[in-house]
């Protein structure tokens, strides 16, 4: 199933996407896709709403160029884990880690899945990062174990993990500088619930200006998703409506040859196998 939100930026509708590509209006289930949604048991109501072919849920038709906002609302944090495919820690110059990288995003940095990325002023090292997002549908703390991990969560979406490497790295201190800039977390285009997914089978692909940058499978992880939803309970409560971005392939700009930073006018795609594409033009950042 294929939840999104689609038009102007803070009026977004809620729809669920058929297989065929038809969008069906959620706006009779619920005013917006937010952890309230998720947490009220808003997906097995969207389900029962859909039995017969969709039944009772309006058909819409979207044109052309309509704006797709990112597919959830109301997040309360975004949790990050670095370093979590073997080949980027490599060749960001570290060991793989022997447990998870974890560090925060603010969720006013998550966008639409084709807005525009703005280059922060003074950046000459902006970079992109292909990552698989888990969304949490149900309170977790203290998990028991990694198999308890399924049952928390709503589904998985496309998360890039836009970073300004030289404020990531070389201005001391943690990775927040250079992690929450605006606009560096497009998110989307739909949350897809779990159903029938083959999380680690799923291929995580970027491109930038058309070159192809990334590609590697979800099970090429250090740390799947069960464990880091798991891992991550024992240090904070997750809940309905958080999003963990699982961390990214090799193949970003700071680990190529050159490290091709991005400039204003690149083109970034990025593409999950079932979880949809993502594409977004840089900016460059006008003070106001």
């Amino acid at each position: 199933m294929r939840l999104a939100r689609i038009g102007d930026a803070g009026v977004e509708k809620p729809v669920v996407v058929d297989d065929d590509g038809t969008y069906r209006d959620l706006s009779g289930i619920t005013a917006d896709i937010d952890g309230a949604f998720l947490a009220g048991g808003g997906l097995d109501r969207v389900r029962a709403a859909l039995g017969g072919g969709g039944g009772t849920l309006p058909r819409l038709d979207v044109p052309g160029g309509t704006r797709r906002g990112a597919p959830l609302t109301g997040i309360g944090k975004v949790i990050c884990i670095g370093q979590n495919y073997a080949r980027h820690a490599a060749e960001s110059g570290a060991e793989p880690p022997s447990e998870p990288i974890v560090f925060m995003k603010a969720a006013d940095t998550v966008v639409g899945p084709d807005d525009d990325v703005l280059i922060p002023k003074a950046s000459v090292k902006t970079d992109y990062e292909i990552e698989l997002a888990v969304v949490i549908g149900r309170t977790a703390r203290y998990l028991d174990s990694p198999a308890d991990a399924a049952a928390h969560i709503a589904g998985y979406a496309v998360s890039n993990d836009v970073s300004e490497r030289e404020f990531q790295l070389e201005r001391l201190g943690q990775w927040d500088k250079g992690k929450n800039c605006e606009t560096f977390n497009p998110l989307g285009p739909w949350l897809v619930t779990p159903d029938d997914l083959d999380v680690p089978a799923l291929r995580l692909r970027s491109w930038v200006n058309g070159e192809a940058r990334q590609n590697e499978v979800a099970a090429d992880m250090i740390f799947g998703v069960p464990h880091l939803v798991w891992y991550v309970s024992q240090f904070m409560v997750l809940y309905p409506g958080d999003v963990i971005n699982t961390g990214t392939p090799a193949g970003v700009a700071m680990g190529l040859p050159g490290q091709p930073y991005l400039r204003a006018g690149d083109v970034m795609e990025l593409e999950i196998e079932g979880l949809g594409r993502q594409r977004q033009r840089l900016q460059a950042h006008t003070v106001h």
